[in-house]
């Protein structure tokens, strides 16, 4: 990783430090909130005197295009003693129709562990943290926006291998120069992110992801191949992993992300247990839809529409793939995720369809 960064410096020329200049965190949100309304016509107004659980977190009504009440969103950006690491998103109440017909609408939140401002600088985020707040908002909008009759069924409540999809296809929004334009603006000049720097950061973004989807497909089979295991009571880890790299043929200079005994997502809980593929799965799901986006205006209203009733909206009360299939019009192919990671550059795979559930 040392030396990768390196080399994507001295190829793309691209300096973070620069960049997150231009990524103050209430501009990001900003971003975020147009993205939303943009697609779905829904508005973001702050609740000053709502309850919260810490003076950090900011309360927002959310609104339809007729100002009709959507959810309560709640953020929770900066980092603290109490909080635990990483990013997520969650409910305080869930969304639900209840047996008189009238909906009930939930209450959602997310966090993140972003610094704080300092005494002369706001609180800039890198280009990682700019896709961890798209990210989460994702999540964030498959909870506000569920339509689904009951709790088990609203927002994220799907299976674990479609989950990813709204936060995963909100991400690309993040840099895209039609939207990165309106909200990226230099904390101290106030200037709108230059066209060179765009240019860099889309050119960086495929490097070095042969080796890192490499990395991904390595440590998702032998989650998997954990999870195939009936007898654990003499066996060695290291000689395990070996034997599953060796299997795989996967290349000596490619490690697994993650080593056994600190794989959250193999021994971390039973809901994870079996399930690193879904993100790289879910990135099939991701990439083919946004191309959709692509062809149609990345703000088309009928593909914005398409995706927040056949998605959004049905959370788990139908097969994933059957609601894939009503948004996109077809199952998915890989085509879209090998050609955004810049692993292939035209359509030069013909591959009906990849189901690995």
């Amino acid at each position: 990783y040392y030396y990768a960064e390196k080399v994507r410096k001295a190829k793309y020329d691209l300096d973070e430090d620069e960049v997150s200049q231009y990524f103050p965190l209430e501009n990001v949100r900003k971003g975020i909130f147009e993205m939303a309304n943009r697609l779905y016509g829904i508005t973001f107004v702050e609740i000053p005197d709502a309850p919260k659980y810490d003076p950090e977190v900011t309360v927002y009504d959310v609104l339809d295009s007729e100002g009709k009440h959507v959810a309560v969103f709640m953020t929770d950006y900066f980092t603290r003693p109490s909080k635990r690491q990483g990013a997520w998103m969650s409910e305080f109440k869930g969304s639900y129709i209840d047996d008189k017909g009238i909906a009930h609408r939930p209450i959602i939140y997310n966090v993140c562990n972003f610094s704080h401002p300092t005494a002369d600088a706001p609180a800039l985020l890198s280009i990682d943290n700019v896709a961890t707040m798209f990210h989460e908002f994702g999540h964030g909008l498959h909870g506000m926006l569920s339509r689904a009759k009951y709790k088990s069924q609203a927002g994220t409540n799907t299976d674990r291998d479609f989950v990813e999809l709204p936060s995963q296809i909100h991400e690309h929004w993040a840099m895209e120069p039609e939207l990165l334009k309106s909200f990226a603006r230099h904390y101290k000049t106030g200037e709108t992110i230059p066209d060179d720097l765009i240019a860099k950061l889309q050119a960086a973004s495929t490097h070095n992801q042969g080796f890192t989807t490499t990395e991904l497909a390595g440590a998702a089979l032998l989650d998997l191949k954990w999870g195939q295991l009936t007898n654990t009571d003499s066996i060695d880890v290291e000689s395990f992993e070996r034997e599953v790299a060796s299997q795989l043929n996967m290349p000596a200079e490619v490690q697994y992300r993650y080593r056994s005994p600190y794989f959250k997502h193999v021994f971390g809980s039973d809901e994870y247990s079996c399930g690193y593929y879904t993100y790289l799965w879910a990135e099939v799901l991701d990439t083919d839809g946004f191309e959709l986006f692509k062809e149609k205006g990345i703000f088309d209203p009928e593909t914005a529409r398409s995706f927040r009733e056949n998605v959004l909206e049905m959370g788990g009360s139908e097969d994933p793939m059957e609601l894939f299939i009503k948004f996109r019009g077809r199952k998915p192919t890989p085509d879209a995720l090998l050609r955004n990671r810049g692993l292939i550059e035209s359509k030069e795979l013909n591959v009906n369809t990849l189901e690995h559930k």
